[in-house]
């Protein structure tokens, strides 16, 4: 007898500097060479290691001065895990990502790109280190659940595949918006488990996600970053949005010290506070989400902690064309 189990997608609250599992057309939209990104979350940390997610990326622009010099064409590998259940459920992710970006004008400040990504992931759960509702008896956890699996490792691999579409489009050489749109799972995974009579499976969820931000000068120091993220897959619903200031210090034309600041909130969930710094083409974030839900009961409001660190290697000769910011 199957039993089917809808999951759903581990996320960032740091969205915005998460580029790959984002939309896949971001893949080489940046001013630079190389861009290496890392992203690091430990989710409700009181509630026994619920969550710990963490990736690693790499991506370049190929083929330069092959194609058209408003064009841009991208390719990018990415490494993901996530842990839940105190690391008794692992998925382990390896992606292959690239986009094509169209200049739609002869300066370059805009452009529309599309993205495919093709995912091999990994999956073990230890059941012998879960716990379940059945499971609680007069004598302990015994129960039929416990029993069906044995404490056996159950494992699963399958292949999924994801694309996007990307505008972005700037007004000056000092200003950047952006809207895209995304869809993860698109061949709809099935991740099954101990085939027989008490075969468990789980469907993945296509996730389809619209996104937006950008830039824009408050003054020759100061700069406003906007983003906002609106995400569904299956029965779950998230909806992001807010914004950071960035303070910049020392020669603003050659390698300045910039300092952010800002917040975001998950509508229904968390309010999200934002300190970043950038300096010689890092950028290092942080956030901590503070639980307004219900949930806030039992994380005693604490909803985690998330870091980011992003480089993007540029050339003397760079074009200085402005780019989505992560």
């Amino acid at each position: 007898m199957n039993s089917g189990v809808s999951a759903q997608d581990p996320h960032f609250s740091q969205f915005f500097a998460s580029p790959l599992t984002l939309n896949p057309a971001f893949t080489g939209k940046f001013d630079g060479n190389v861009r290496v990104a890392g992203n690091y979350r430990n989710q409700w940390p009181s509630i026994n290691q619920a969550y710990q997610t963490a990736t690693g990326s790499v991506d370049f622009p190929i083929l330069r001065g092959r194609i058209p010099e408003n064009d841009t064409w991208g390719v990018g590998a990415m490494a993901f895990t996530d842990k839940s259940a105190a690391g008794a459920v692992k998925f382990n992710y390896f992606t292959l990502s690239t986009a094509y970006h169209k200049g739609l004008d002869e300066e370059g400040f805009h452009q529309i790109g599309l993205g495919f990504q093709a995912t091999y992931s990994n999956m073990m759960i230890n059941t012998g280190a879960l716990k379940f509702e059945d499971q609680l008896t007069s004598s302990g956890f015994t129960g039929a659940t416990s029993e069906a699996f044995g404490g056996s490792t159950l494992k699963n691999n399958y292949w999924d595949v994801n694309a996007g579409l990307l505008y972005t489009g700037s007004t000056t050489d000092r200003n950047n918006f952006y809207a895209g749109f995304s869809v993860y799972h698109i061949n709809r995974p099935k991740q099954s488990f101990n085939p027989g009579p008490n075969e468990l499976i789980y469907l993945l969820n296509p996730r389809v996600t619209f996104h937006a931000g950008g830039y824009t000068p408050l003054s020759d120091r100061a700069v406003l970053h906007l983003s906002l993220l609106s995400s569904s897959q299956a029965k779950a619903r998230e909806t992001v949005a807010g914004g950071a200031v960035q303070f910049m210090t020392g020669d603003i034309d050659y390698n300045p010290i910039s300092l952010y600041t800002g917040v975001w909130t998950r509508f229904g969930d968390a309010l999200i506070p934002y300190l970043g710094l950038e300096f010689n083409s890092m950028r290092l974030g942080v956030t901590y989400d503070v639980n307004t839900s219900q949930l806030k009961t039992a994380s005693g409001s604490k909803g985690g902690i998330e870091v980011s660190l992003i480089y993007i290697n540029k050339s003397p000769d760079t074009r200085n064309l402005p780019c989505p910011k992560f």
